[in-house]
């Protein structure tokens, strides 16, 4: 992908961000994340939306109907595309770091920019977040401390026993 291109696409997804939140903070549902997806013959654009006690259908539709009729009059997509509003599943991304303070405790998986102590990708317990950082401890003891703008992905891990 182009530099002017990837620039355009990040555009288009803080737009839609922007105008998902205006959404989602008026019916009191949290904005997990926004991927867009350009490639192919139609862009796909997936809303990923999260509240206590879990997402339903119902939660869905009406971001849907909501988010639809915004972007139909503010037209940040220069192409018809696709629309889905979905709950962010069992391995939820993990962007803000609001999320990371929420998911203390929990199984995490998180890939990095850069290697820290010879790895890039680290799965276990997160023990903390304070300010930047995160501490994530393996099944073998292991901790690792990681800034937050070393991340490229994070989401919650879903361990099989």
């Amino acid at each position: 992908m182009k530099a002017d291109e990837s620039a355009g696409k990040k555009n288009i997804t803080k737009k839609i961000e922007e105008l998902a939140l205006m959404v989602t903070d008026k019916i009191g549902i949290e904005l997990v994340g926004v991927d867009y997806k350009s490639s192919g013959k139609r862009p796909h654009l997936v809303v990923y939306i999260d509240k206590p006690g879990g997402v339903f259908l119902e939660d869905c539709e009406e971001v849907n109907k909501s988010l639809g009729e915004i972007l139909d009059r503010e037209d940040p997509i220069p192409s018809s595309y696709i629309l889905e509003v979905s709950s962010p599943g069992i391995e939820r991304p993990l962007k803000k770091p609001d999320d990371f303070r929420m998911f203390q405790g929990n199984y995490v998986k998180i890939k990095t920019s850069h290697k820290i102590k010879e790895r890039k990708t680290f799965a276990g317990i997160l023990k903390e977040f304070q300010e930047d950082l995160l501490i994530i401890e393996t099944d073998e003891g292991e901790q690792f401390n990681i800034p937050l703008e070393e991340i490229t992905k994070a989401n919650l891990w879903y361990k099989q026993k």
